[in-house]
């Protein structure tokens, strides 16, 4: 009857996040391998909003959906800068 007064404690399972590079190194890899052409399916899917731009290889839709599309450009905009300009 005492544990009627404690308080119980839940912990949830927290799924590791993934970062926007390697939600990239995902999709990359899923859309190569399908035979898309890659920079062609982002695009697509960063410009309307589709998830059908994706592939569902290794899950590679669910995984992009989980980041904003803003962070996805903002990701490549840096890594261009960074590899274009910064010597």
């Amino acid at each position: 009857m005492d544990k009627i007064h404690n308080t119980q404690f839940f912990e949830a399972v927290q799924e590791k996040k993934m970062d926007v590079g390697q939600v990239l190194g995902v999709v990359y890899t899923a859309l190569t391998e399908k035979g898309y052409n890659p920079v062609n399916q982002i695009v697509g899917y960063i410009m309307s909003g589709d998830p059908t731009y994706i592939t569902n290889h290794n899950s590679a839709r669910s995984v992009i959906m989980k980041v904003e599309r803003d962070e996805i450009l903002e990701e490549l905009m840096s890594v261009y800068i960074d590899t274009r300009f910064k010597k």
